[in-house]
């Protein structure tokens, strides 16, 4: 398991005093509200940081840190993730579950047949939809609904479906 979890994207900075606007990548916005410590990462660096200030913008958050007080200093955060540690992450509730923690998960049928590996999860307006590349390079498509997927164990990253056939239209 992943020891930190996404919850942002820097999109772009916001106004002159070093605050950046972040698209959230959590299901709850609101867990800005009580960000303290966080992290800008890229593939090449790591940064601590503290947020001192979180505003909502449309659909965006903005967020300032102590360490940044001007907009020169922040504009190379462009598309940085925002991290948290996993224990500063939000609570869940009984059968939710962090993406990426599913993420490369083997999945099997009902008899405990191995169907593929769980590559990826798309977020729908309905519901999660688990991407499932089968070993013969296909990819199956399952809503992540109770009449579908009925175990996600992510201590073991093992997932468990009902078969069920595609139906082709005419």
């Amino acid at each position: 398991m992943e020891d930190r979890l996404r919850v942002g994207v820097v999109a772009t900075t916001h106004g002159i005093k070093g605050e950046l606007k972040v698209f959230p990548t959590t299901d709850d916005i609101n867990r800005f509200k009580n960000l303290k410590k966080c992290y800008l990462a890229n593939k090449k660096e790591t940064i601590e940081v503290n947020c001192v200030s979180c505003k909502f913008l449309k659909n965006m958050v903005i967020l300032k840190f102590k360490e940044y007080d001007n907009i020169n200093d922040v504009e190379k955060f462009r598309q940085y993730d925002i991290l948290v540690n996993r224990e500063d992450a939000v609570a869940l509730e009984d059968g939710e579950f962090f993406l990426c923690d599913v993420i490369d998960a083997d999945v099997y049928n009902q008899k405990d047949i191995l169907i593929g590996k769980l590559v990826d999860v798309l977020e729908t307006p309905a519901n999660h939809v688990f991407v499932i590349q089968q070993e013969n390079g296909e990819e199956k498509l399952i809503p992540v609904v109770e009449e579908f997927v009925y175990e996600i164990d992510t201590e073991n990253k093992r997932v468990k479906i009902k078969d069920f056939e595609m139906v082709e239209a005419d």
